[in-house]
């Protein structure tokens, strides 16, 4: 029977959740995993109601202009900064992410890169692998820097920033953290966490988190000056946004030891990682995989889908997407 309303998935996505989609709309999905073109993007918009994009679709307003079609634009990420949500929103059209489903995944795997970096697990099993460990080590060989009882501290307290703080408890860490506002005071004693300025979060963590939201307000948070404000014996990690960090000051710091690890799995220009970090042995690199787990990725995938079926009008949250971005617009008729 033919459907009312045709979507457009822009990668492969779990069978069970493009089969809940193809119960109430016809669905048009890619087969490959790539980017696409600005005018890939266009043409594929131009004929659909809705859309499910990955995180590397820039939808902006010459990819969009012109549409009259097109009513939900669904990405399949927490994050949006690939979207120009006013020229959504002046389009009438109705834009939607998946937060919450990948907090505490992503703040497991904020804390696998801690303890990597810290204790130099990347670079000793290359070594092992290569085939060195062919005798008794020096006791002072492999020397990393404890991660217990030091203090955490967090850049950006949002809901996978308090998850990280919750997990410092169990490592007896105090937590300090850095938000433009100060949490409620429920939820800083709920998370163990005290409010301080940026400058003083840099200077007294030993382990510093970065989850923040990529603008243009965050572009190079961390820079140059601020990398000269931490502790020699400092891990940084970022699991939030690449361009959050400079990552050639990073890697001049790493290099130079005045910063003694990091651990990194977003990066500017993604997926184009800067050739001086990926020459850095104290540096644990990862692409982009903080919130791949089974279990989310399949949570992240059914939200998005959702929040499409929703925007269209169909299931139990007809019309009221439950992750919308843009509220003020109430999509087209």
């Amino acid at each position: 029977m033919s459907k009312s309303h045709s979507v457009w998935v822009s990668r492969p996505l779990f069978p069970e959740v493009l089969a809940h989609l193809a119960e109430y709309v016809d669905v048009r999905v890619e087969t490959t995993e790539r980017k696409h073109t600005p005018s890939e993007l266009r043409e594929k918009l131009a004929d659909v109601d809705g859309a499910i994009v990955a995180l590397s679709d820039r939808i902006d307003g010459d990819v969009i202009a012109g549409n009259r079609r097109l009513r939900v634009v669904s990405n399949l990420a927490v994050g949006y900064n690939n979207f120009d949500v006013p020229a959504l929103t002046a389009a009438g059209i109705l834009a939607t992410n998946t937060p919450d489903v990948l907090n505490e995944t992503t703040a497991d795997y904020a804390w696998a890169l801690l303890l990597a970096a810290a204790r130099r697990v990347s670079s000793a099993e290359r070594w092992l692998r290569a085939g060195h460990w062919r005798g008794s080590m020096r006791f002072d060989d492999w020397l990393g820097v404890d991660v217990h009882g030091k203090t955490l501290g967090i850049l950006g307290m949002g809901r996978i920033g308090q998850a990280i703080a919750r997990r410092g408890y169990g490592f007896g860490m105090p937590v300090l953290y850095h938000n433009r506002s100060r949490l409620p005071e429920d939820i800083e004693r709920e998370c163990r966490a005290t409010w301080v300025q940026k400058a003083e979060l840099l200077r007294r963590a030993d382990h510093l988190m970065l989850v923040l939201p990529y603008n243009a307000q965050n572009h190079h948070a961390v820079g140059a000056a601020e990398l000269a404000l931490m502790k020699p014996t400092a891990v940084l990690v970022n699991i939030a946004r690449g361009g959050i960090i400079d990552d050639a000051a990073l890697a001049v710091a790493l290099r130079e030891g005045r910063l003694a690890a990091a651990g990194l799995d977003v990066f500017e220009g993604e997926p184009v990682v800067h050739p001086a970090l990926r020459e850095c042995e104290n540096a644990v690199l990862s692409p982009h995989i903080a919130s791949a787990s089974a279990d989310t990725r399949r949570a992240m995938a059914q939200l998005a889908a959702d929040n499409l079926l929703a925007a269209l009008g169909y299931g139990p949250n007809a019309g009221h997407p439950p992750s919308l971005l843009n509220p003020q617009v109430r999509g087209r008729a």
